[in-house]
This record gives structure tokens, sequence and C-alpha cells, in this order.
């Protein structure tokens, strides 16, 4: 029998003589017999193998992949032709010996009648290519060293990314001289600025999964010859368990990959997933325009490959998504922006899916519940609606997900081959996906989410009941239960979690909403020192409580709820409670003398250059603190940051001193540069540290960290639609007291302005996930985050080049009349 099935290009089988078959499942191929799933028989003597699920085809004495290679008078060609595999030699035979249509099928597969989608984005020393058709969609990810880069963290390699399944394939390289940094990789095509084609393969009989084999095909070329070190396939977690742990490498999943040579001088890697049907594959075959002595060498469990120009081609047959496509994913009314933010929409379609959107390209490419109705909130004006539309996406994806049990929401989906492999981990037998409910941010998003469709669009008015009745049918816990049902629990946690703060005398830190005893995170700030090891967060008890409550006592009054018809009085009082009184607890002041003393000292220690500013302090320092009962016994974690822009945005709050003393302080913290304010040339800082008092302020929120003295895209937008909610309240009834104090109107409008000015000024950016900085030469300038090594103890980060929440300045536009 064939030993290796994994071949691109396999030496045919012949029949040989053999007694008739014990097992009724053979069939007979000349005379010998064979197993459909295994083998393909053509003109009823010949045996190709299936591999990887895909009836290879023969072209005279060889079998090969259509894919790869195309046959022309029984002789085989690279690459593949229009029309080459016209000139098969032989017939297929089914199961019972008559002519089957499988491998002609596996020819000529399917043609996308559009045009694909592409889009190339450069991110040094990062190169990020998109492709997009009917079949799937694909990112390849190209890292090349550069010659300023720190070598410890950037190598060269390539890297797929599916999001079906959250799935990809990775090849780490070295040089094969041993010269860390002289190896240099490249995507190219002679004949497009767009190096990607789309590898498409119909499913056949003898598919173990029934599905097509889909991916990219594409031309890497390696200025140096190389070694293929450590490759991982299947799962997106494990890559970033690799690139962003301790160099995590799961031994069942490398044991799987198979190592196999091809006559053509290639080599082709694959994994059977967990699953055991499941298959991923890639592959490097020497092009014609490589010397034909530069054959591939399977070393070790490694690959070496001679500088030169090779075809790379990934491919999986995992069931894909249904994308929504640019003007599917946009309202009428937004169809222009099309072409007028031609690669943010573009960027948004491949994130966007009938039954999800996902987070960010490449780390994030599935359901993040945060991510996705932090987006919602700001990208709705844009967003398509009704039935199969981007906002009934995320609306659903969220309910489906929903714990039934306790009323949480979904953080994180594990599905596809790590779901199988957290489930073997427990002795289950079972690709059922799963969900992480660590976060207690998320949960307050739902309401408003709900109330801002489902109460004032139209479209989400029309919608509201069918919509609800919809009756839950994702495999993740809940088929039964109707969309209403699901809303009520969450809404049901939120009401019983927040009535003892807001009840008589329940103002205290203990009824404030804490971390899971279990979880060092919950927040959007979810790395290890995002919030200093904080147990109370200031963003959701300061304004997504209230919000989420407001939400719940506004749907209530519309027909929501009727199990609960008095939520509509309570849900409000707590609200008014929790706006009150909990954003006290959040609050530093900082005395002039000592916040000169503070920033100069923080300057000095950070070591990188950059001024004061410490004269710019003439009044008291006034912020909110991160959290609460931080690490190093820190009562209250004291870093100046940008999540007072969740109150701007969510809340209209009704405490005219409060409210007035808060849109002071946030426009002064706008307005100062750093590391006096947040304001900095690349943009506001999510976190400022200076006023910490304590050397692990400094240590453990820098310009490496990933919620450190960094840039993200998307605080920034929240935070100048919250400003501009705020100021515009000044037009309405009743008019907040704040709009009639001159200096605190004339400053919330500076501090409008000012953030707008950064936003343009880095409009290069706003599209990825986050940014960090650099100060030389008396400037400070913006690097990928991914570029520095991180903090000690703390992993690196790679930023993604595309974030779904980084795409809302599609929605959040400047008002021009405000300047």
């Amino acid at each position: 029998m064939f030993s290796n099935p994994l071949l691109l290009v396999a030496l045919a089988v012949t029949a040989h003589c053999a007694a008739p078959p014990v097992d009724k499942n053979l069939k007979p191929c000349g005379e010998s017999y064979y197993l459909p799933s295994q083998y393909t028989c053509y003109d009823g003597n010949f045996l190709c193998p299936v591999s990887d699920g895909e009836a290879l085809l023969r072209c005279g004495g060889a079998c090969y992949r259509p894919a790869m290679y195309g046959c022309s008078n029984g002789e085989l060609i690279y690459p593949p032709t229009s029309g080459s595999n016209s000139a098969l030699t032989g017939t297929a035979s089914g199961p019972s010996g008559t002519a089957s249509s499988s491998a002609t099928a596996s020819s000529s597969a399917a043609t996308c009648t559009g045009t694909p989608t592409t889009l190339h984005l450069s991110d040094p020393p990062y190169e990020n290519y998109f492709y997009s058709d009917c079949h799937s969609a694909s990112q390849v990810v190209v890292t090349s060293p550069l010659s300023g880069s720190n070598l410890t963290i950037i190598g060269p390699r390539l890297l797929v990314a599916w999001p079906a399944g959250n799935s990809g394939v990775v090849a780490f390289f070295a040089p094969q001289n041993g010269v860390n940094g002289s190896l240099g990789i490249e995507l190219f095509n002679g004949t497009s600025v767009q190096p990607l084609d789309g590898v498409y393969s119909p499913a056949n009989t003898s598919s173990l999964t029934g599905n097509a084999k889909v991916g990219i095909s594409t031309l890497v070329r390696f200025n140096a010859s190389a070694v293929l070190t450590v490759p991982i396939m299947g799962s997106i977690r494990t890559m970033r368990d690799f690139t962003e742990g301790p160099s995590i490498l799961v031994p069942s999943v490398q044991n799987a990959i198979t190592f196999s040579q091809t006559s053509g001088g290639g080599a082709v890697l694959s994994r059977l997933w967990f699953d055991n049907i499941t298959t991923t594959s890639m592959s490097f075959v020497p092009t014609t325009t490589t010397n034909t002595s530069s054959s591939i060498t399977i070393n070790n469990r490694s690959l070496e490959l001679a500088a030169g120009t090779y075809n790379f081609t990934a491919t999986f047959d995992y069931p894909q998504l249904e994308q929504l496509s640019e003007t599917e994913v946009l309202n009428t009314q937004s169809q222009g922006l099309i072409e007028q933010n031609a690669d943010q929409v573009t960027s948004l379609s491949f994130l966007s899916y009938t039954n999800k959107l996902t987070a960010g390209a490449w780390r994030f490419l599935t359901y993040f519940g945060r991510d996705s109705m932090i987006s919602l909130l700001l990208l709705q004006p844009v967003l398509s609606e009704g039935q199969g539309g981007a906002v009934e996406a995320v609306i659903s994806a969220v309910l489906e997900r929903l714990n039934r049990t306790d009323g949480s929401v979904c953080h994180e989906e594990t599905i596809g081959d790590y779901a199988t492999y957290l489930n073997l981990q427990k002795n289950i037998s079972s690709t059922a996906p799963g969900c992480t409910y660590q976060m207690v941010d998320t949960d307050y998003y739902l309401m408003p989410v709900m109330q801002n469709y489902f109460l004032e669009s139209p479209v989400g008015q029309s919608r509201k009941d069918a919509f609800l009745a919809t009756v839950s049918s994702q495999d993740f816990g809940n088929q039964g239960l109707t969309y209403a049902e699901l809303a009520l629990i969450n809404a049901e946690k939120i009401m019983n979690t927040s009535a003892a703060f807001a009840a008589a005398g329940g103002q205290t830190e203990d009824n404030l909403i804490h971390l899971k005893e279990d979880q060092v995170v919950g927040e959007w700030r979810d790395s290890t020192y995002g919030i200093g090891g904080g147990r109370i967060p200031y963003d959701v008890n300061s304004a997504l409580v209230p919000a989420a409550l407001r939400s719940i006592a506004t749907l209530s009054a519309s027909g929501f709820f009727p199990e609960y018809p008095e939520w509509t009085t309570l849900a409000g009082e707590y609200a008014q409670v929790w706006e009150d009184s909990a954003l006290q607890f959040f609050e530093v002041t900082v005395p002039v003398d000592q916040a000169r003393t503070l920033v100069t000292n923080y300057t000095a220690s950070a070591s990188d250059g950059f001024p004061s500013y410490a004269s710019n302090i003439t009044s008291p320092i006034v912020y909110h603190g991160l959290s609460l009962q931080g690490n190093n016994d820190q009562p209250l974690v004291k870093v100046m940051n940008t999540d007072d822009c969740f109150r701007h945005f969510l809340l209209n709050t009704t405490n005219q001193t409060q409210l007035t003393a808060f849109i002071n302080q946030t426009a002064n913290n706008i307005l100062n540069p750093f590391p006096v304010g947040l304001s900095n040339p690349i943009g506001l800082l999510v976190a400022n540290p200076a006023y910490g008092g304590d050397a692990v302020y400094a240590a453990n929120w820098t310009n490496n960290a990933y919620h450190g003295t960094v840039v993200w895209s998307w605080p920034m937008a929240m935070m100048a639609a919250g400003l501009q909610r705020q100021i515009g309240r000044c037009s309405t009834t009743p008019v907040p007291e704040f709009c009639a104090n001159q200096a605190v109107r004339t400053k919330a409008l500076a501090a409008y302005n000012h953030l707008w000015d950064l936003i343009e000024a880095n409009s290069g950016n706003l599209s990825s996930e986050v940014w960090s900085w650099m100060y030389s030469g008396g400037t400070f300038e913006s690097i990928p985050l991914g570029s520095l090594p991180p903090p000690p103890g703390q992993s690196p980060t790679e930023s993604d080049v595309r974030q779904l929440w980084s795409l809302t300045y599609l929605a959040v536009t400047r008002d021009t009349g405000l300047q």
C-alpha cells in the first residue's frame, strides 16, 4: 500500500495481484483492492492516493494536486495553467467501479463570480496581506528583520491566519549561516502587487470532513539559505501561546505534524487536527526560477531551504464562515465610505461575518464580546441593520454565548482545534466550542447595545419581536432558550449584583463590583499589570454599571422584561446612586508642589530623555485611579488614564458639581503633555504612572507594556465621541451647569479639538490595535509595540495591524462646528 498519503506529487501505485478481500469495504482496481477513502482508481488499474481528503489526479505515471501542478500530454507542469488539466489520462472509478466525476470536480474548482478582495498593509517589520473570495478569507503576515530590529524578538516568520476555526499556520525561520539578522523573506508576484491567490478544491466522496479544501498560494523569496525551525499548525491560540507566552509548544500538536518530500524537490507539512478529520497543510516547492539543485531537505523535523523562490501553499478543510462584503457590512447611507475609506472598510469586511464580528487580525480572528459590543456602540451609525446585518450579528453572537446559569457574557470563544484540545484535557472527546467568562466588564455592555438598536433605530424597532423570539441554536449550551430569555438572564444579574451598593447606606468599597476571585484580570486592561493587580476596576464601577442600569430602566419602560415591571423605576434609582456615589472612591488629588516633584522624579527615573514639563503644573492634579486594592498593598492604583471616556460616552450624569469637576479634570489631563498629563505627539496615552510615588509604577507602566504608556486607538475615539456628547448637552434641556461655566466649557472645547488634532496627526496608526513610541532627537516617534522587548517578567505583545474597535473612526468623526 502507499506509505505516505501526504505528498503533493506522488508516484502512482500500480495494482498487484491479490486474493479477494475479506473486508467488504475494499474495492477492486485491476487485480488489487483498495479503500475509496484512501485511493482513487484510474483506468481500472492505476491507483492515486487521497491526500488530506483530496483525491489526487493522474498525469501519465504520476499523481498530482491540481492546485499545485497542471498536466499536459501526460507530463506535469508548474505552475498550473488554465486548461492544463484537460489532458487527464484516464477516468476515476467510484466505489461500484463505474465512472465517477469526483476527480474531474477536483480539477475544476468552482469559480467565484466576483473579484477577490485584497489588501496590503505595511507595518515594518511586518507586512500584512489579506485575501477574500467567495470560498474563504486569509491573512498572511511576513516578518523580516530590519536593520534596526531587536533580533531577540524579531525574526523571519511566515504566518497564515484564517477566521474559520480561528486557525492557521506559522513557520519560523533561521539563517543556515547562523548570522542572526541576515535572513530576509518576502512575498512577491511578477504580475501583480497582490501576491496571494486563493486555493479551492471541492470536497469529494473520500473527504473526511466533507468540506472543501481552501487557503492561499503565493511565491516566497528567501535572500539566503534558511532553516524552518518551528512550524505550528492548527489553532491561532497555540500560535499565540508560543509568540506571547514563554515559547510554549504543545507536544501533542507538534508531534502530529508530518514532514514529506515531494518529487518536485519540495516538502509538505501536514497535521490532522484533534477531531481526527480536519487537516491543515503547508508546502514549499521550488519554482522554475530557482536553481534545480535547490531542493528542500527534511532534516530532523525541520526544513532546509536554499536561497531562492518557492511556491508556498497553506490549506485546510474546516467549515467556512459567511463573510459580509463591503456593501453588506455598511448601511445604505454609508456606502460612500467604500470609496472614501477603502482600506478601513475592506478591513471591517474581513472581520465581519453573518453570525459574529471578529476582534482583530491576526491574533484575535474570533469572537470577543467586549470588543464587538464596544465596536457596535461606536460604529452603529454606519453598520448594516436588520436580519443578516452586522448589528444583529453582534447581538446574536453575544446572546448565543451567554452563560445561562449566571448571566455572564462570554469574553472569548474557544473553537476549532483548540476547543477539541481543551475538551481532551478534561477527558472529553468532543469538538464542542467553549467560552471564557472571566471578565466582569463585558456583562454591562449588552443592555446599552440592545437599547440603542431596539429602541433608537427604526429598523431595530421593527425587528424587535422577531429577533427576541429567535431560539438559540449554536452549540454553546443555550439551545432551546429564546434571545428574550437570555437577555433577561443578563439583566437579572446586573440588577442583583448592583443592589447592595444602591441600598440605603450601602455605598461602601465592599459593595462595589470586584474582579472574580480566581482572576487577575477582568476588564479591557487585561494584561497582568493593566490595572496594577487591582480588584475593583474604575471603568466598571464608575460608568459601566450605571449605564447598564439606565438601559434596563429604559428597556423596561418600553415593554422589555415584563416579569419585572418594577424595574422601570428601580433600575433608574439604582443607576442614580451608582452615578453619584461610585466616582469618589477612585479620585486622586495631588497638590502642586508634590505633583511637580513626582513628575520630575519620574522623568529622571525613566531615562528616556523627554522633558518633565513640571513647570506646567500650576494647580492640583486631579484624576481617577485605575482600580482599588492593587498590588503591593496599594489601596488605590494611582495611574492617570483615559477611562474617563466611558463615563462621558455612556452617561448623562446629573450631579452638577460632580459633572463640572469631572469634565474639567478630563480636559486638563488631555491638554497637558505627558508626563504631566496624557497628551503625546503620537496620541493620547492610556496610562501615565508619574503620580504613583512608588517605583513599581514606573516599572510596570512602560512604553513596552501592553497597557502602559502606549496609545490604543479606540479609547481616543470613545473620548472624542464622549466629549462631543457632553458638550452637545449644552444645546439641550435641561442645560448642565458646566455649560454656563465659561472656563470649563472653553477648556472642554479646547480638549476636544486638541484630541482631534492628535487623532488626525496619527491617522496612519488609527486602524491598528496599539502602538508605542521612542524618544529620539528631541521628539516622540511612533513605533510598533511588538518591536520593543517586553518588560521584565512579561511576554512580548505584537499588535494587530487591524482591530475591529480601531475602525470606529468610520463613524466617529470630528464635529467641525466645535472648532
